[in-house]
């Protein structure tokens, strides 16, 4: 019965999905009941007649369609689902999740560019939120990104992201590659 109703709630829930805590308060389940009644549903998901899956996104379990049935998904749409971020929404973005929490201020001085109108439409398509303000004047406002932002990305949290060099770490080969690749000529 509690894997019906795991069911249902993840349904319901939709793309919101459900934490491991939400799953235990709702089913008044110990965490390692839980786990195990998550496991055995996925392990059902598993079987070729099932046409759902059960993911761990952005720190929530949630139903997906399987990617192995995504054609036909396409076929009734009528199109490719495609929903592309602008380069520069990936480099604001790559920034903030580098930095977190960062002030627009912040965002702009490594860019070099404003940021602010990008930055508007992350908060609306919910990928970044405000984290709270700075204690730098004018107490701006700052960002970090969201669990639909892990979603979108496929990742179970930040830690999964690659790590990236600070500038100090790079060696004089990659630093001076322009000219080191051009001197040769």
């Amino acid at each position: 019965m509690k894997m019906g109703v795991l069911e249902g709630l993840l349904f319901v829930t939709g793309d919101d999905g459900l934490s491991l805590d939400d799953i235990e308060k709702i089913l008044k389940l110990s965490s390692n009941q839980a786990l195990k009644l998550i496991d055995d549903y996925k392990k059902q998901l598993e079987d070729e007649k099932r046409g759902l899956s059960l993911v761990y996104l952005g720190n929530k379990y949630k139903l997906t369609t399987k990617k192995e049935h995504k054609n036909y998904y396409e076929i009734l749409v009528d199109k490719t689902i495609s929903s592309t971020l602008s380069q520069a929404a990936l480099e604001v973005l790559a920034i903030i999740v580098y930095n977190e929490p960062i002030t627009i201020g912040q965002i702009d001085e490594i860019r070099g560019v404003s940021s602010r109108e990008m930055v508007r439409k992350l908060l609306f398509r919910g990928l970044v939120d405000v984290a709270g303000r700075s204690d730098m004047p004018g107490k701006p406002m700052l960002y970090k990104t969201t669990d639909k932002f892990l979603d979108y990305f496929n990742l179970s949290s930040i830690d999964e992201l690659p790590e990236i060099k600070a500038p100090d770490e790079i060696d004089d080969e990659e630093k001076d590659l322009f000219s080191s690749k051009y001197n040769e000529l």
